[in-house]
């Protein structure tokens, strides 16, 4: 089989290991500092843009666009231009996107749990030297 055949068979498995497969710009794309943070502020509900930008605390303007944007794009969050004066944009997440935020939020329930453990690991640190 050729390897322009290989690429273009759908029904090859996901491998973010692999180097050239699409999850892994995905994976990049959610596991960012701000893809995380959005993904689970957007948990819980709908959210105006400054309104996210608040809630994602330290965030400029340029970057929650940017990482909103690449979320959209990879099928987690929808924007939604409401139809008022001055026109408001919302955001929510898609079925996906909430998949992905549920787990991402059980991951910061872990961290937020043992932030005791990992204060006392890394005072305890001495690094390579």
């Amino acid at each position: 089989m050729s390897e322009q055949h290989l690429d273009d068979d759908q029904t090859l498995e996901a491998d973010v290991f692999a180097r050239d497969c699409a999850s892994r710009s995905v994976l990049q794309n959610v596991a960012s500092r701000w893809g995380v943070l959005a993904l689970v502020a957007l948990r819980e509900g709908p959210f105006r843009f400054s309104a996210l930008r608040r809630r994602v605390d330290g965030v400029s303007e340029r970057m929650l666009s940017q990482t909103l944007q690449a979320l959209e794009r990879d099928g987690m969050v929808h924007r939604e231009v409401l139809e008022a004066i001055p026109p408001r944009v919302e955001y929510t997440l898609t079925e996906l996107g909430t998949q992905v935020a549920d787990r991402l939020h059980a991951l910061i329930e872990v961290l937020e749990t043992n932030i005791d453990t990992v204060q006392a690991a890394r005072s305890g640190y001495r690094g390579n030297g």
